[in-house]
């Protein structure tokens, strides 16, 4: 069983920047797609990025394209989400996920098998 924990979140002020991570444990990180999503109260989990198992592909959603980028690091078991230019709309708890079977980067929820506890964000002045 594939284990993931979420770290990195906190208070931030608009317009800085946040590293999350996601540390895998359990079974090898590089044989997965990995992605993050995000919740934000009274939302729909909404799928942010997602990277190839050996991070030679990436998917972004519209809303962070440009601003978020998904990297990882399988020596480490890591994929990371730094997030640059922050806004109060990156407001939610972000999770990361990786499917039972490799995907085609999707980022609709349903496509994901293993999930992470997750890590709030907020951004505010």
């Amino acid at each position: 069983q594939l284990q993931l924990v979420e770290s990195g979140g906190g208070l931030v002020q608009p317009g800085k920047s946040l590293r999350l991570s996601c540390v895998g444990s359990g079974l090898p990180l590089d044989d997965y797609t990995v992605a993050w999503f995000r919740q934000a109260p009274g939302k729909d989990r909404e799928g942010v990025s997602a990277i190839s198992s050996a991070g030679d592909r990436t998917n972004y959603a519209d809303s962070v394209r440009g601003r978020f980028t998904i990297s990882r690091d399988n020596a480490k078991n890591t994929v990371y989400l730094q997030m640059n230019s922050l806004k109060p709309e990156d407001t939610a708890v972000y999770y990361c996920a990786a499917p039972l079977i490799a995907n085609s980067l999707g980022l609709r929820p349903v496509e994901y098998d293993f999930w992470g506890q997750g890590t709030q964000v907020t951004v505010s002045s």
